[in-house]
């Protein structure tokens, strides 16, 4: 075993196999991926990367899946199988990252692009990250060396991507079922679903780096409460009852740190300074495997500092617009259209950004995928999360932030126009 030394976790120890996949290009690229793209600018501490994340959330999948599969029973070569696989599938979750993270995604070609095949069912839409990392582990060198290393015990590049995208492998429909068992749903809930390692993961780690308090959580009591419960003749995901005070804990620092760090006004505003540079049409993310692993934030910033447009230029020499209004609301009002048109005609440069998350997916899909559910052992009673905690419904609203940014040498002249149309703000 090699021991990885990381601030959140303390020792994380790896096999020999496993640090050839680590060595791997497509795995080091995320070294030079910010995990926050543009956060540091607000919290200097926010540079760690993609890559020290990705660590993290396999230690994380590692506590997980060693918590739940004595509940199994399964034989010991199975039960290395499903381990290592879900180690992998999170340790490579993100390699699809574009630079700068989310904001790139707008200059991803069409999926098609990716030649993906069978694992698209909709080729007429844009790609998206996701797709990216089904192609790295499906058609790249970490292919081969995922096949090589660990093939013999059943592990491979297509059933890593499997459990990423949370589908059975075309061709290989029956790659974790085990004595008639299909283990896919339940290792899928692990690399993403409510109560996954990616989320674990980051909300620590981004609380840290940022120098914030909303990301803690008593992980150690949210994953020691971790077991498995019979869902229509499949293992799934379940939470003793005496953990659930710990998940809602882990609600409240997700929606918190959206709002503190995440949201933060300052990498809203670099977000789409750099959208606008894309506009341009200047910058696309190739869709070919070797052009890819080519593409990361210091390439980014090289194309930055080649370009004359003038949003680049701003990106570069980090001359932010002024934040003016924000209002906790979404939706283009009336009063923000007469509001947007008095600043306008005051000649204040301005643009509008309007920043909307949605903090849990699941009620939007929960008939399509496996629910996390509540074990109460002593009344042999199991719920839905959702039918057990309050305030786990809650999360089905959106996030949401209407701000006004103005030209930094204009902002006296449109604070006087805001003072003269909305008095009391």
């Amino acid at each position: 075993m090699i021991s990885i030394h990381d601030p959140i976790h303390g020792t994380i120890e790896v096999t020999a196999a496993e640090i050839k996949l680590i060595d791997s290009r497509p795995f080091q690229r995320l070294r030079h991926i910010k995990q926050l793209g543009f956060a540091e600018l607000a919290f200097p501490g926010a540079t760690h990367t993609r890559y020290a994340h990705s660590l993290g959330a396999m230690a994380m999948a590692t506590r997980m899946i060693d918590q739940v599969l004595p509940s199994l029973a399964l034989a010991p070569a199975d039960a290395q199988r499903l381990r290592q696989s879900i180690r992998l599938a999170v340790l490579f979750h993100d390699l699809g990252h574009a630079p700068m993270s989310h904001v790139s995604e707008r200059v991803m070609p069409p999926v098609s692009a990716l030649a993906l095949g069978p694992w698209v069912d909709k080729i007429d839409r844009q790609a998206t990250h996701e797709d990216y990392t089904l192609k790295l582990l499906i058609d790249s060198e970490l292919t081969a060396l995922v096949n090589g290393s660990l093939g013999d015990l059943g592990v491979t590049g297509t059933r890593l991507a499997a459990l990423v995208a949370g589908r059975a492998p075309p061709g290989d429909e029956q790659a974790f079922v085990i004595n008639g068992v299909d283990y896919l749903p339940l290792l899928s809930q692990m690399v993403s679903s409510e109560l996954d390692a990616d989320r674990m993961d980051y909300l620590r780690r981004d609380a840290y780096y940022s120098g914030v308090s909303y990301g803690h959580f008593d992980y150690l009591w949210l994953v020691a409460n971790l077991t498995t419960v019979d869902h229509g003749g499949q293992p799934a995901l379940a939470l003793q009852h005496k953990g659930v005070w710990a998940f809602e804990n882990f609600l409240l620092a997700r929606y918190h740190m959206f709002l503190a760090v995440y949201y933060h006004h300052t990498s809203v505003c670099f977000d789409h300074l750099l959208g606008r540079y894309y506009d341009s049409g200047e910058y696309a993310l190739p869709g070919e495997t070797e052009a890819y692993l080519e593409t990361d934030d210091m390439q980014l910033y090289g194309e930055l500092r080649r370009s004359k447009n003038p949003w680049a230029q701003l990106v570069l020499r980090r001359r932010a617009y002024r934040l003016l209004l924000e209002t906790h609301s979404f939706g283009e009002a009336p009063e923000d259209v007469a509001l947007d048109a008095e600043l306008r005609a005051a000649g204040v440069e301005l643009f509008r950004v309007r920043s909307k998350g949605v903090l849990s997916k699941y009620f939007k899909k929960r008939e399509h995928v496996f629910p996390l559910l509540v074990l109460e052992r002593e009344r042999g009673r199991v719920q839905r999360i959702e039918d057990y905690t309050p305030l786990y419904r809650r999360f089905e609203d959106v996030v949401a932030l209407s701000r006004i940014y103005c030209h930094p040498d204009q902002l006296e002249r449109a604070k006087q126009v805001l003072a003269a149309t909305r008095p009391s703000e």
